[in-house]
């Protein structure tokens, strides 16, 4: 821990960093929503302008995404709106901090809840596939102040102060937070409990511990423990949401989501991500400024040349035919639906 002495005082510079922290969110959490969103923009337009790095990343990634239905301005304009939706994050875990209970319906809409407490019924406890999308870190706040038993698998930052300034957020509202390593026997347990387990599925892993799987039509390393979960124990997966929408916060839970289990590990593993995938890239077309595009999401490439059509048809057909199931019935597909719902 680091420490220095000064004038006879024991001065703990992180103890310092945290609290400068905490209370410049806090502060920043008492400026109105609505004058916040315009500040936000404002800094947005200015972080775009003066970080060439993030700027590159996020036109890149939009480029592969979207190359062939946008042209380099319009991708460009995106690129800065989903710099002032980053920004807005700032603000919206200021807020968090003053949040209660009672003011969820007046700033929360829900849509398809029923899935959640569906899955939660056959008491093995649920795998929530999730994204950096929207605001992430309200999602747990939001399943929080509802009573959920949340439980969230998470990334430490490297600098202590902020990692601990949100890990006292998230922990805030009940949920139990699990660092990734060394994470595995806790989940379980939660699992054990009936309880639900959020997992982020929309950041680039190596191949050592990822698989290959399509996302907007690229290969993209992505982690396959929930998959490894899923499959070993059953454990319902449902995709959950937290989106900005007409001045309110959804929250989209969509069906739950099949599992594929065959005699082949390795390739129901594979199918089962891919599934994951196709359901945040549906959800990230649908909001794509409120993604986090500065994520370099395909950094890991296969080691030889990937084939989308290639491998066990048979699996590849599986998921086709389960995908189009879900999407005939998912709350999440219809953005009529979501727009005109306030359940």
């Amino acid at each position: 821990m680091a420490a220095a002495k000064q004038n006879g005082i024991q001065l703990d510079s992180n103890a310092v960093f945290y609290n400068i922290i905490a209370w410049g969110f806090f502060l920043l959490g008492m400026v109105p929503r609505k004058t916040a969103d315009r500040l936000a923009g404002v800094l947005g337009r200015i972080w775009f302008a003066a970080d060439r790095r993030h700027r590159d990343v996020a036109i890149e990634n939009l480029t592969r995404a979207f190359g062939c239905e946008m042209t380099q301005a319009q991708i460009r304009a995106l690129a800065r709106r989903i710099f002032c939706s980053l920004m807005k994050i700032v603000f919206e875990t200021g807020w968090a901090m003053h949040i209660k209970k009672s003011d969820m319906r007046r700033h929360f809409r829900f849509t398809g809840m029923q899935n959640l407490h569906a899955a939660m019924q056959e008491k093995k406890g649920v795998l929530v596939l999730t994204a950096h999308l929207g605001n992430w870190e309200l999602l747990i706040t939001a399943a929080g102040k509802l009573g959920l038993p949340i439980s969230a698998i998470y990334r430490p930052l490297e600098f202590e102060p902020l990692d601990r300034f949100f890990s006292q957020l998230r922990s805030s509202s009940g949920a139990s937070l699990f660092p990734k390593k060394m994470a595995m026997r806790k989940v379980l347990r939660s699992l054990a409990d009936n309880k639900l387990v959020g997992i982020l599925l929309d950041q680039n892993t190596g191949a050592s511990k990822g698989v290959f799987a399509d996302f907007f039509g690229e290969p993209a390393g992505t982690n396959k423990g929930m998959a490894l979960l899923a499959r070993a124990t059953g454990t319902p997966v449902v995709p959950m949401f937290l989106v900005r929408e007409n001045g309110f916060f959804r929250v989209i839970c969509g069906p739950r989501l099949p599992n594929i289990k065959t005699r082949d590990k390795t390739k129901d593993i594979e199918a089962a991500t891919i599934l994951y995938n196709r359901v945040i890239e549906d959800m990230i077309r649908r909001y794509p400024e409120q993604w986090f595009w500065v994520h370099r999401r395909w950094k890991s490439r296969p080691y030889k040349r990937w084939d989308p059509g290639a491998g066990d048809q048979s699996a590849s057909s599986v998921i086709d035919r389960k995908y189009r199931l879900i999407n005939s019935k998912s709350e999440y597909r219809n953005p009529k639906q979501i727009r005109n719902s306030n359940s």
